[in-house]
């Protein structure tokens, strides 16, 4: 009997060997723990909170606000804005915070209603998406234009461009 044992070994082994690989070839693949699943973080991900009017709004007030600054200022301008909604002091919508009375002096001389611009849609959805190059700022201010010293009161988080983005 040792002998007929020796003899089939091998067989024994490719038949294990056989059966694991189609095993494997018929289980489908897993993400691995790294890597975030992509049904789990949609880039879109966003629309599940906030409306496309709500996209357009906050894009309207980063073109506005923003104009000419470094893209990472623009998405700084957005997430400040988005900062206030989750913030208890603030109102919890995009709308609520924008026209909240003397909040953002666009809204007043008018800038807010025109189009955004391609880069400052760009920036809206990334900070929607969760990028926020403010620091968790709530509030930016542009030292040259402003005389407010209240605003200057706030404790500075960073810079960016000629915006000043405080808490």
């Amino acid at each position: 009997m040792n002998k007929y044992a020796k003899r089939l070994w091998p067989l024994g082994v490719l038949i294990i060997m056989a059966g694991l690989l189609h095993w494997y070839m018929s289980t489908p693949p897993q993400p691995s723990p790294q890597e975030p699943d992509s049904e789990q973080r949609p880039l879109e991900g966003w629309r599940e909170t906030f409306s496309e009017s709500d996209l357009d709004l906050l894009a309207r007030v980063v073109r506005a606000e923003a104009q000419g600054e470094p893209y990472d200022g623009q998405v700084a301008v957005a997430a400040v804005i988005l900062n206030r909604v989750n913030h208890p002091e603030f109102p919890n919508t995009i709308p609520g915070v924008v026209y909240e009375p003397l909040a953002f002096s666009v809204v007043a001389n008018g800038q807010v209603n025109k189009p955004a611009d391609k880069s400052a849609v760009q920036a809206a959805h990334c900070a929607l998406n969760g990028l926020d190059t403010s620091g968790g700022a709530l509030y930016f201010y542009n030292p040259a234009k402003t005389k407010s010293s209240w605003i200057r009161s706030r404790t500075v988080i960073k810079k960016i461009g000629d915006h000043i983005f405080a808490s």
